[in-house]
């Protein structure tokens, strides 16, 4: 159930201040765009489960939690479930918001698919970047897969992009 993950990198505007004074001229520079990083090794994961005869869904939390809803039976074997990690390097202060794409389908190894629906971030649709470089912000996002039935879903890997937009106002 391993997601490829796919971003957008959108900066928008810069601001430029002036101050002046009689005997000083002061302009503060404008805020470098931020970038946008990827955790190649944290990708959108939803493990294993089982499907049951009515289907549900299956929700990765930005916490790294899971929960599963309808007939769906949480399982091991050995496959992780991880929110996605993207990585923003900014100036300390800068504010950033987040777009998340439209839901998209999976499709599996087995035929069929499965709806993904991206879902918050822990922290918020728009943030303050705290980090100073060369550290950056973590940014961990969730997501909700529904599953129907076994004729439409059959088991299998399931994969697919979804897409998050990072807006520096």
């Amino acid at each position: 159930m391993k997601q490829f993950l796919m971003f957008a990198l959108l900066p928008l505007g810069f601001s430029v201040y002036a101050q002046h004074r009689p005997e000083i001229l002061a302009i503060e520079n404008p805020p470098r765009p931020i970038s946008i990083y990827v955790n190649p090794a944290q990708g959108l994961s939803f493990g294993a489960f089982y499907l049951g005869g009515s289907g549900g869904t299956v929700i990765v939390y930005p916490n790294g939690s899971r929960s599963t809803t309808g007939s769906i039976i949480q399982a091991s074997l050995g496959f992780s479930f991880s929110p996605a990690i993207f990585e923003a390097d900014a100036e300390p202060g800068t504010i950033i918001t987040i777009s998340n794409g439209p839901d998209v389908n999976l499709t599996g190894s087995n035929g069929g698919t499965l709806s993904l629906h991206i879902g918050n971030s822990d922290l918020g649709s728009s943030f303050i970047a705290t980090a100073v470089s060369p550290s950056r912000t973590l940014i961990r996002i969730g997501g909700t897969l529904t599953v129907t039935n076994p004729l439409a879903s059959p088991p299998g890997s399931y994969n697919g992009t979804f897409s998050v937009t990072f807006i520096q106002p």
